[in-house]
């Protein structure tokens, strides 16, 4: 089976590193199956070192360390929907009660150097702020998420008397089983602006997360020239693809969507068009990116076999050899793609509890 090309993360079942001394501690949230892919883009920033991996059942979750200078850039992460400075950690092995875990999860001095970095990070300060907590775990056989969540809340209560619960809060707890029995806690600084990159000017309806239009745009390579999306909707593949550098054009059947992805990706090159005949010159692009309308929120105007080989025979043709077309869809058949594409990458995500795969192919 072909797989991602993105760095292997730490494994699931291996002890988690600490980063070098000094360094502080993050946890970042993922959209579940692109945890491989924001390790690798931590990775390749300067100062920041990936220590482990998994998922709360919810989000993929990636633990990193960071030194000073690079604490910020790991903020700028474009795959990336929250970041946390992580509080405490600890193991159910070591004793599976809520209120233990409380306790270990939130000290005295581990919590007064959490406050600091995300008072560095986002400039708010502490002293007498609102806060609430957030718990998810992978299993309740034990105690409920909800009790975990309880006694964390006294936990802090006692230790910040100054500070009162609200919701929403000006400091928000997260507490994440991110592999069974291994519990972390961390300390929000990133904001719904992270998720959205900015947000859309005009919304439409299937419109693709950000953070999944970067990670697509990001299988693409380096940029090198043209990238197209011949099916860009809102225009959140272009916005990406125009942010890494690439030169990005925009086509879409739909007008209504030209309209639209013009005013969200303001200076970029969007007109109409079909990509099963798109009016462009063999090889006149490196690479092709895009979230396909699969029949759900958006019908294809022929059967979905025959638009596919269609679609794909287009994006093979206009594609210069050696570059990459990443695609989006629930479904690829082997059948469908022309022998000038060769399957490299298969990640299957989760958006808003819909499967989907991001797909990878090298133009030969």
């Amino acid at each position: 089976m072909p797989g991602s090309r993105a760095e292997t993360p730490a494994g699931r079942g291996a002890r988690p590193g600490h980063g070098p001394a000094g360094a502080t501690r993050l946890i970042a949230l993922a959209i579940p199956g692109l945890a491989a892919s924001l390790a690798a883009e931590l990775r390749s920033t300067a100062g920041v070192a990936v220590t482990d991996t998994g998922s709360d059942g919810r989000s993929d979750v990636v633990l990193c360390t960071a030194d000073g200078s690079a604490l910020r850039r790991v903020l700028a992460s474009r795959l990336a929907e929250d970041i946390f400075v992580e509080v405490g950690r600890t193991l159910r092995s070591e004793g599976d009660r809520a209120s233990w875990i409380a306790g270990r999860l939130w000290r005295p001095e581990r919590a007064r150097r959490a406050l600091t970095a995300r008072a560095r990070l986002t400039g708010a300060a502490s002293e007498r702020a609102t806060f609430r907590v957030i718990a998810r775990v992978l299993q309740e056989r034990s105690f409920l998420r909800t009790e975990l969540r309880r006694q964390l809340t006294e936990v802090i209560q006692r230790q910040q008397p100054a500070w009162r619960c609200a919701d929403p809060a000006d400091i928000e707890v997260w507490v994440v089983e991110y592999q069974p029995g291994r519990i972390i806690a961390g300390l929000r600084v990133s904001d719904r602006r992270m998720r959205q990159r900015g947000g859309r000017d005009i919304e439409r309806s299937g419109a693709l997360r950000p953070t999944v239009a970067a990670a697509m745009v990001r299988l693409a390579g380096q940029p090198d020239g043209a990238l197209l999306d011949p099916c860009c909707g809102s225009g959140t593949i272009l916005v990406a693809a125009a942010e890494a550098g690439w030169r990005a054009e925009g086509i879409d059947i739909d007008p209504d969507a030209v309209r639209i992805a013009r005013a969200n990706a303001p200076g970029l090159a969007v007109r109409a068009g079909d990509v099963r005949r798109l009016a462009l010159a063999d090889s006149a692009v490196h690479a092709c990116v895009s979230n396909l309308p699969f029949g759900r929120q958006y019908a294809v105007q022929q059967d979905m076999p025959r638009w596919l080989g269609a679609a794909l025979a287009e994006l093979a043709r206009v594609t210069s050899p050696g570059g990459r077309v990443v695609l989006l869809a629930p479904a690829i058949p082997a059948d469908s793609v022309p022998g000038t594409l060769a399957l490299t990458d298969r990640i299957p995500i989760r958006l808003l509890g819909t499967s989907a795969t991001i797909w990878g192919y090298d133009r030969r």
